[in-house]
């Protein structure tokens, strides 16, 4: 029997409880408006809701984006463990993506961002919300226009099993294995195949030129 067979059979006898969020939420917030011109390379960081979509995975440990202080227009900051929920999104399919914020750093969060706050290992809890079920949750209630908008309230009605936290923890490091280990399969593939682009233009030249074929 692995860890987590053990952990499973020790800690969820009667099976895994599932959990709406808004119950496992302490606190749930919408962000405040971030321009575009207001960006800067340093001052207080930041995260965009365009920003979950194209530049941050599962969980993330460091904001892309910074505002100067004086920028700063809400006393809600962004903090170790949080949730976030980009409720804008140009397909219900996109709509609802969540990610962890793991960094140490407070920071401040943009418009159309839904934060929640836990008491959960916030890896597992955006694991889980990534899954197929999960993702199917997210598409109800939408409202579609030119964009497609997800309330506070649509969110919070999403349902996720949630086990003892060491279950969780167990889970998140086999998740997190597997993911290093797919990350290092991709950089070995793409070496090989830069190697072997740079294989086939040597041989290309070389065989249209006739330079090195004898008469």
């Amino acid at each position: 029997m692995n860890r987590l067979e053990e952990l499973l059979h020790d800690l969820c006898r009667n099976g895994v409880p599932r959990m709406k969020i808004c119950d496992i939420a302490t606190e749930m917030f919408r962000g405040a408006g971030i321009k575009r011109e207001d960006l800067s390379e340093t001052g207080v960081p930041c995260i965009r809701y365009g920003e979950i979509y194209t530049t941050y995975g599962v969980y993330f440990d460091k904001c892309l984006s910074h505002v100067p202080p004086e920028k700063v227009t809400s006393k809600k900051t962004l903090r170790k463990n949080d949730l976030l929920f980009a409720i804008t999104g140009e397909s219900v399919a996109d709509i609802g993506k969540c990610t962890a914020y793991i960094g140490e750093e407070e920071g401040f969060v943009g418009g159309d961002i839904l934060v929640v706050r836990h008491n959960q290992n916030p890896k597992y809890l955006s694991y889980a919300l990534s899954t197929s079920d999960a993702i199917r949750q997210k598409g109800r209630g939408m409202v579609k226009n030119k964009v497609v908008h997800a309330s506070a309230a649509s969110i919070g009605s999403i349902e996720i099993p949630v086990p003892p936290l060491e279950v969780q923890d167990e889970i998140v490091r086999i998740l997190d294995d597997f993911t290093e280990l797919t990350a290092d399969l991709a950089a070995e593939l793409t070496a090989e195949l830069t190697a072997r682009k740079k294989q086939y233009e040597f041989y290309k030249e070389m065989l249209l030129s006739f330079g090195n074929i004898k008469q």
